[in-house]
Formats: structure tokens, sequence, C-alpha cells
């Protein structure tokens, strides 16, 4: 505790300072027509004397503070009429009326004059990362999005985690979607997001499913009017081919758009296992290598519209359709050996798998604004039906000593899920400095899986079973948030009833789980000088097991190593603490932060090894995990060509808890790193350039080793910003490789994998009627 006590008093102590005699001008920025507040809006105020400069943040607010005088404030927003105010008398502090904007007629003839957004906005309930120029994802995913993303990490299999935490819950725009649960993340192109939220405490008005927090992705609008749209295509090596078009026409009374894309991706991965099993005095010895090779195929439709009923109705109606077509080819060796590494046997496993999946999502959504500022209500409900039908086809064959019969192995899994989403939430500016906000929501979900395995014309009973996963949340909030002077503070209570049944058509099992939780959270915020805040917040926070943990099914690509779930797992809560400082210091802004987080019925994968020496990986509930560290985020702009990124997490973290009478407790520490620097020359060409370490941990039975991967991007514009070329390398070092090692009177196990190698992409993008800045129009919940 002696270093939290030091770390506190060094981040905290430079933020004293004198005070000045300076005044503050604040207001809002909206649309004329929509009333819709507009965020990243330049200001400018001007004087003889002096000259400020500020943007407006999410929710068109603005604020700047300057020397008594007589000013002009004007506004410049991309394809709007600028708008000035002249002679403010800046004697006291003012509060303007908002300002309303004009889209402008003739935008395409008009150079406007817009700040770029930094990479990472540091807010008070959350990081925001912008990554509409991102110039190392460009031709990626989400993953590659989330990689690059502080304090965010997607491992080989597709799992997030934040802080080193992997409950975390992962939403689009706000919302719920399949496309974040089993990897679905690479589905959705980088091209099509526009930033990411990590909020790590969430307030009330957020779901509480995630202990770590909330990861939520922001994806594109278009705002212009006309009718515009932007062309982009891209190859790689491997083969990393996509195409996107994008087109959008709005009037006074609609906005029409529409979004068509494609991908095709090579993936060449591997995973090596060393094994020793000892048995009343006998030892054996395993070496594996299984080659994979995963092509896939994704093509996405997008069609919508809004209708913008008058100055204060809007109505969106939007569908979205995804098909993916996976098609991957493995190579299983194993090579048995005696307690002197001489070969026994080899036997060689060989599978084919393929797996089209098909995912609509139908929504439609109302906004209401009202004459009171600030005050609004929006509804949306949300339909999701898909379906996948995977298929394995394996043959297995003794090589040695050679065997000439060969087994032939046919597995099935067709599953499909029917999902509503309905939410309606609430705003209401009760005074100047106080709000209420309030909401309510149903999460429905049914899933269903029918599996059969086929093992030389002969029905596997123990592989062939129809499942049945019911999953109904009903919640509700309510928040009241005020600001006295330098204190700010919000105060809100959540409730969620949670439904969820999960049996199977043989009774094996049929579990019924019915609980109602209450979910408090507290954010007090303290603004220390004009440009630092210091803010302490608490949330109560859920994690229920995912349907893949608790399907008992798991596959049967290799029965050596099977990971199968647990239909009777409970999930866990967690209580969350953090202390955090935001600050920008003229051209540094840096946020650290110290968390601590308590957690119950804790569960993790335990591995079991069986009387054939075979590996089973389940989830169990252990009882508790203490997590706490620190963090810092930091990004320095010494020139207008120049942005430096650090970010520091460092955690220690102690788990207890037994299972079927083996005691797994554990206490580690560990540390992630994230380096990123951006360079821009203004018609010669961008550069960019990130590295990332993690170092290694010791869980409850497993030694994950340390790993680091680095990228490098550049980027050109031509034909004045129409369009942009880009290259980019990622896992320059072809260093992304998991190594984790497990050590038992028994036994002794570790692997080595790689799912994804070096890749190269080069990237064109076109946009016609539309600048650079201007975003496509996308699905709101994916």
């Amino acid at each position: 505790m002696k270093q939290f006590a030091l770390l506190i008093i060094l981040l905290f102590g430079f933020t004293s300072g004198a005070q000045t005699s300076q005044f503050i001008i604040k207001g809002k920025i909206v649309d004329s027509k929509t009333k819709q507040a507009l965020p990243y809006v330049t200001l400018l105020l001007s004087s003889v004397e002096n000259k400020k400069e500020a943007v407006t943040d999410a929710d068109g607010n603005y604020i700047l503070k300057s020397n008594p005088g007589n000013y002009q404030l004007k506004a410049v927003y991309m394809s709007y009429k600028s708008f000035t105010v002249e002679n403010i008398q800046l004697n006291k502090d003012i509060v303007m009326k908002d300002i309303l904007l004009e889209e402008s007629i003739n935008q395409l003839n008009e150079v406007n004059v817009i700040a770029e957004k930094s990479a990472v906005e540091m807010k008070i309930d959350k990081k925001v990362f912008n990554v509409g120029k991102d110039i190392l994802s460009s031709g990626g995913s989400a993953n590659d999005i989330l990689n690059n993303v502080p304090s965010v990490n997607v491992d080989i299999a597709g799992v997030v985690s934040l802080r080193g935490n992997s409950s975390v819950t992962v939403l689009i725009n706000g919302k719920p979607s399949m496309l974040t649960a089993n990897n679905g993340l690479s589905q959705i192109s980088a091209a099509n997001i526009e930033k990411v939220e990590v909020i790590t405490n969430p307030s009330s008005a957020y779901e509480a499913q995630g202990g770590a927090g909330i990861i939520n992705i922001i994806m594109k609008k278009n705002t212009m009017k006309g009718f515009n749209g932007s062309l982009q295509a891209g190859i790689g090596n491997p083969a990393r081919h996509n195409l996107n078009a994008n087109v959008s026409y709005k009037t006074e009374k609609v906005n029409l758009f529409g979004n068509l894309g494609c991908r095709y991706l090579d993936i060449y991965g591997y995973n090596k296992q060393f094994q020793t099993n000892t048995d009343n005095g006998t030892t054996t010895i395993l070496n594996q290598y299984d080659d994979m090779k995963r092509s896939i195929g994704i093509y996405n439709m997008y069609v919508g519209g809004d209708y913008y009923i008058n100055s204060k109705n809007t109505l969106t109606g939007s569908y979205y359709r995804s098909k993916n077509n996976n098609n991957n080819k493995m190579h299983y060796n194993y090579n048995y050996a005696d307690a002197n590494n001489v070969t026994d046997s080899i036997i060689s496993r060989s599978e084919k798998y393929k797996e089209p999946q098909i995912y609509n999502a139908l929504e439609l959504n109302y906004v209401k604004t009202f004459d009171r500022k600030d005050k609004k209500w929006t509804t949306s409900l949300q339909y999701d039906f898909w379906n996948d039908d995977e298929n394995q086809y394996i043959t297995q064959q003794k090589t040695y000593p050679f065997n000439a019969s060969v087994s032939n192995l046919y597995s099935r899994d067709i599953e499909s899920s029917n999902d509503i989403f309905i939410k309606s939430d609430f705003v209401d500016p009760i005074s100047e400095n106080s709000k209420i906000e309030m909401g309510i929501r149903s999460d429905l979900r049914a899933l269903r899986s029918d599996y059969h395995t086929i093992l030389d014309n002969v029905l596997q009973e123990q592989f062939t079973n129809k499942l049945k996963y019911d999953e109904n949340l009903y919640s509700a909030y309510f928040q009241f948030s005020s600001k006295y002077k330098k204190f700010n503070y919000q105060l809100g209570l959540r409730s969620e009833l949670s439904d969820i049944k999960i049996a199977d058509t043989k009774n094996t099992f049929n579990n019924s789980k019915n609980y109602i939780n209450l979910f408090p959270t507290l954010h007090f915020v303290y603004n220390l000088t004009e440009k630092t805040d210091l803010q302490l917040s608490y949330s109560k926070r859920i994690n229920r097991p995912r349907f893949w943990q608790l399907n008992p099914f798991s596959g049967v690509s290799d029965l050596r190593n099977l990971t199968v779930g647990n239909p009777d797992l409970n999930p866990m809560f967690t209580n969350s603490f953090e202390l955090t400082l935001l600050a920008k210091p003229g051209k540094l802004s840096i946020n650290p932060s110290l968390y601590y987080q308590h957690t119950t019925n804790y569960f993790e994968y335990i591995v079991k090894r069986t009387d054939e020496n075979y590996f089973v990986s389940t989830p169990v509930n252990l009882d508790t995990e203490d997590r706490y560290g620190a963090e810092v985020s930091t990004t320095y702009n010494p020139t207008k060509w120049l942005r430096l990124a650090l970010d520091f997490n460092y955690y220690k973290f102690k788990q207890q808890g037994t299972f079927e009478n083996v005691n797994y407790s554990a206490e580690d520490q560990t540390w992630l790193s994230n380096f990123r620097s951006v360079v821009k020359f203004p018609k010669i060409i961008s550069g960019e350039f990130s590295f990332r370490y993690r170092g290694k941990n010791q869980g409850v039975q497993s030694l994950t080793e340390a790993q680091y991967s680095a990228n490098l991007g550049l980027s050109r514009d031509f034909l004045q910003d129409k369009m942009s070329v880009t290259l980019n390398v990622n896992n320059l070092f072809n260093s992304q490789i998991t190594t984790e090692k497990i050590t038992t009177q028994y036994y002794y196990l570790v692997s080595e994998a790689r799912s994804q190698g070096r890749y190269i992409n080069l990237n064109v993008i076109y946009r016609f009627n539309r600048s650079k800045n201007e975003a496509d129009r996308l699905p709101d919940g994916m």
C-alpha cells in the first residue's frame, strides 16, 4: 500500500495552482431542424488580444475560459454553415443560448475548418477511442480495433478482456448483439467502426452484466445532406480481401442509407503440445502438433431510413443481414513415446469443417425531444434471428506402426436463436444543474441446439442430444445527477430479474435459475482546476454464464483436449471501486486510476485428466477473487504532426476456492502496456506504430507466459482527399503466440498456440460527394 500512497502523491500533486480572474463562457450546439446535439463542433473565441479554441463533447456542450474583454464567438462544423456571435462582453460567467447550425446547401463548394478528434478522449465516466482514421486497423475487423484500444485485449480465441479480466460485456451502439458472442466480432469490418467506449464502472443506465465493465462499439453514421457515399477495396497477404460500398440520400424529411460489403480471409495457425503422464510409476510422453487453415467468407447487407416526422419526432427502421461461410482444414499429429522419449506410436487425424451462418436483425427506433433543453425520450425494438450449421468430417489412422484401417467420424450441430430486445429511456433535466434518468428494458432469448455424432456408421450417444436454452431478463433503473459549484454527483439504482432455463431431451439435466438483484451505482466528481477532475465511483455488477459455458457438448475435433460447459454454473457478483484523475496540463493528457474489485461465486476453468490420459476443461464456481491495481493512460502532442500515447496497467489478484475436495487457489501479479505513436505530414504521408506487452501470470492451474506484438501502418491521401491509400503490417514480429503450462504431481502439460501470423494489408477508399471527415451510416444494433 506504500506504493499506492506514493503513486497518489506523485499523480495528484501537480494539480494545485493559483486562481485567475478569468471568466467562463459555455453553451450547446444543435442542429437547427432536428434539434439534435452536434458533437465535435469547433468553437473559436477571439478578441484583439486573446484567442481560445474548443470542441463540443459528445452531447454538443462546450466551455471556454478567458480574460475579461470584448469577444467574437464562431462555430464551425463540416457541411454546416458557420455561425458567429459578435460583441460578447466577458465580464462574468456566461451561459449562452443554444446555437442552431444550419446545413449548408453548397456543401461541396465550401471549405470549413474542423478540429480533428484526438485518438483517445478521457471523459468523466469512460474513455473514448476514436478509430475513424486509424491506420493500423484499416482492412481488419473489430478484433483488430479492440487490440489497439487501451486496457483491452483480444486473445487468439477471440475472447475479449478488460484490464486482464474476461468478465466484460461487449455492446454495439449500447445494445446487445449475437455478433459480440462466439468470436462474432471478427465479422465486423474495422471500416464500419467510428469509436470504442471503455466503461470500467458503468452507471445504472447500463445493463449490470459484465463484472469487469462494458466495451461499447459505436458504428458510423452519416449526417450529410443529398446523395453521397464511399467505396473501399483492399487486398492482403495472406488473403485478407475486402470490398465495401456505402451510400446515403438525405432530405429535410427522410434519410435513406444502405451498405453492401464482403470480406474473404485465409488464416494460418498451429498448436504445439507436450505432456507427460505418470501412473503407478510408469511415465508416458505425448508430443502433439496441430496445423490449421481457416477460410472465411463474410457478406453483409444493411438498408434503412430515418423519417423526420417533425422537429421533435424521428422514426428509424432498418434491416441487417450477414452471411458467414467458414471452411476450415485441420491436421492433428499425435506422437506417443516412453519415458526415454522413444516413439511408441503415431496417430494422424484430419478434419474438414464447414459452418454456414446467417444472421438477421430488424430494428425500429423512435426519438422524441421536447421544448425543454436536453429532455428526451427514446424507445427501440430489435428482433434478431439467426442459425448456423456446424459440420465436422474427421478421419483418423495409426501411421506408426502402420495400420491400414481408417476411422471416420461425422459430427453436426444445428443452432438457431430468436432474440427480442426492447428498451425505453427518458431523460428530464429538472433544473439547470440537475436531471433524472429512468428506463426499462427486456432481453428475451430462445436458443436451440441439435447435435449428433456418428463414428464408423454408429451413432455415438454420448455426443448426441438436443438442448433448449431460454434466457429472459427484465430490468428497470432510476438515477439522479446534480452539480453544486465544483462538485458533481450521480446516484443510481438498477433492478434486474433473471429467468434462465437449460434442458436437454435426454433429461440428463433440467436446470432453472430465477433471481432478482439490485445494482446500486455511485459517481462523485470534484473539479480541482479548469482542466483537472477527480472521480470516485462504485458499482455492483453481475456476470451470468454464457451459453457456451453451460453447453456440455464441446465438439469432437480433438478428443484428447476437450472443453465442455457446465449446465449447473451459477452467476458471479462483483463490487467495483475506482478512484480516477482526469487532467490535461498543456499538451499532455493523463488519466491515472486506482481500482479494486471483489468477486463472489467466481468461476474459472478447471482441467481434469481422464482415465485415458485425455484432458477435459470445464468452468466451475469457486469462492472469491480479489483484484486491485493501478492504471495510467497518457497522450502527448508535442507538435501538430506528432502524437504519443502510453498506457500501463498493473494489478494483483487472489483467487480462492475448492472443487471436488481439491483446493484451487492462486495469488499473483502482472502488468499490461501499450505504446502508440502517430506521425502526420499533410499532403505527404501519415504513419502509425504500436507496441503491446502482456506480462506472464499464474492462475489457479496454468501459468501463461508473457506476450508482445507490434503493428506498423502508412497512409496517403490523393485527389484532394477524395481517395486514401493505406498499407499496414500487423503482428510485425510474428510474435502473437500464447504459451501455457500446467504442472501437477501426476502430469505436466505445456502448449504453444498461434492463430494468426504476420499479415499485410493494402486498402483504397474513394469518396463521392463526401468529405474525408464524414462517416458511413451503419446499423445501430448490428
